[in-house]
């Protein structure tokens, strides 16, 4: 279990616990020591390993008990104990946005709602408006929001979706049963929005294997399990589907099911076209012949089946029947950007605001990478609940920059820091900071953080206004 495994349950035990309105000291506690780990350079397994847990701002005994425990064990009694005492409708209003812990502790307390449906129903009867502190437009907003993730609840981004398979892909990697595993589906193939993630491993004892995924800490709750596989939401709401099967099948089966559906149509075609049949389980002579005697045609990787229908090896990004075969035919299949080839990045933040690492930090990792440039634009100061910056903080964070900059130029190092700033637009379109200030910059990137319950036409005309401005490189 990495730093954002841990991270990612101790901010949970934090929401559950304000939840529960328990002591705000007891709730800040888990906050402060997500923020600790997270605002660290160490793993927090080597800090366990070593005993030096207790070195850590806001360690105190009962909280270094409980993240061993999990680091160890990959569980936590406390933490599971806590979410069964909670209704899980409450967690899941969570999800709803304008809905924090204490306005859905008020509602479980005023109108004993114990679910979403029930919520929606309250609205509708107009019986929200009434509680203190809420009002005719938070019901209305709380109805929007019901009906938004009606909507895209299965919905999922890339990078969220990413990490989430990162720390399922450690668990098949080391686990003693498993020979081989990949991710699958829409994730393999990298889809910007997906509506779940799919994994394969292949083993000689499936059950055992499926018998510890569905058991995972950051597993919420198991909606399929069979001797081969699983179907299970993980924390934050995600669908992970797992499928267990022999080793001699494994390349088959990871073509099949990293898809997507109309690439595989054309491949089968074309096994046809051959004399040959192709499925998730091998590829065969013909029809008429036994599974064993297709061993002639066994593949080792995906590589070797794309061999034996005469196709150059299609990358998973490309498997959308989108003009792949035809350049796989011919030997002109694009070759793929790769991280090693990223120079740089223009939107980020530093702890200046709400990131994790210094200034120094940054240009040491982006030295570390190749990288030829990298834009610090931390928030500006309407974004308080990010640090955002004050115009002097801002102009004392150009000086730094300059200084580094003049440091590593006498190191011959080709590398420079960018200035800038994420300045959010206003209600009225203008931005957060000055001109003057902002053409002092070398990278201005403008966003909308508040303001949302504006009409359409009023949120395009501020953003429209923002991109006008001659200082704004972005939005």
């Amino acid at each position: 279990m990495d730093n954002a495994d841990v991270i990612e349950i101790l901010e949970e035990i934090a929401v559950l616990l304000e939840l529960k309105g328990e002591n705000p000291f007891k709730t800040r506690a888990y906050i402060n020591g997500a923020r600790t780990l997270e605002t660290g350079q160490t793993s927090v397994t080597v800090l366990v390993n070593e005993g030096r847990l207790g070195e850590l701002k806001g360690f105190g005994e009962a909280l270094q008990k409980k993240v061993t425990e999990l680091v160890l064990t990959g569980k936590l009694k406390y933490y599971e104990d806590l979410k069964a005492s909670i209704p899980a409708g409450l967690i899941e209003m969570l999800n709803i946005p304008g809905l924090g812990p204490k306005k859905i502790k008020a509602l479980n307390s005023t109108l004993g709602l114990e679910s979403i449906e029930a919520l929606e129903s309250a609205c509708r009867k107009d019986e929200i408006a009434g509680i203190k502190g809420f009002g005719a437009k938070t019901q209305e907003k709380i109805l929007d929001g019901i009906e938004f993730r009606k909507k895209y609840a299965s919905h999922h981004r890339l990078d969220v979706a990413l990490a989430t398979a990162e720390s399922i892909l450690d668990f098949l990697r080391q686990h003693d049963d498993v020979v081989r595993c990949s991710e699958a589906g829409s994730l393999r193939r990298r889809k910007e929005i997906l509506h779940d993630i799919d994994f394969l491993a292949s083993s000689k004892h499936a059950s055992r294997v499926i018998e510890d995924f569905t058991s995972l800490p950051f597993v919420v709750s198991v909606q399929v399990k069979g001797d081969t596989k699983a179907s299970v939401i993980l924390h934050g709401g995600i669908q992970a589907d797992l499928r267990v099967i022999e080793d001699k099948s494994f390349p088959f089966a990871l073509a099949y099911f990293t898809g997507s559906k109309e690439h595989n149509i054309i491949m089968r075609r074309r096994a046809i076209e051959r004399g040959l049949r192709l499925s998730e389980y091998g590829l065969f002579r013909s029809k008429e012949e036994t599974r064993e005697m297709a061993l002639c045609l066994a593949c080792c990787t995906e590589e070797d089946i794309f061999k034996h229908l005469n196709l150059d090896y299609i990358p998973p990004e490309l498997r959308e029947d989108s003009g792949e075969f035809e350049a796989a035919e011919t030997g002109k299949i694009p070759r793929l950007v790769e991280w090693r080839e990223m120079k740089g990045s223009l939107h980020n933040h530093s702890d200046w605001s709400d990131g994790r690492q210094s200034l120094a930090q940054l240009v040491e990792d982006c030295l570390e990478l190749g990288f030829s440039y990298w834009a610090v634009t931390d928030h500006s100061k309407s974004s308080f609940q990010a640090n955002g910056l004050q115009a002097s903080r801002l102009e004392r964070q150009i000086e730094d920059i300059e200084q580094i900059n003049r440091e590593l130029s006498l190191e011959n190092t080709s590398f420079q820091l960018l200035t800038g700033t994420e300045v959010d637009v206003m209600s009225d379109g203008s931005l957060d900071f000055e001109d003057s200030l902002l053409a002092k910059l070398d990278v201005v990137v403008a966003s909308i953080h508040q303001g949302f319950t504006q009409s359409r036409n009023q949120l395009t005309n501020r953003l429209i206004k923002a991109a006008e401005n001659p200082s704004v490189h972005m939005l």
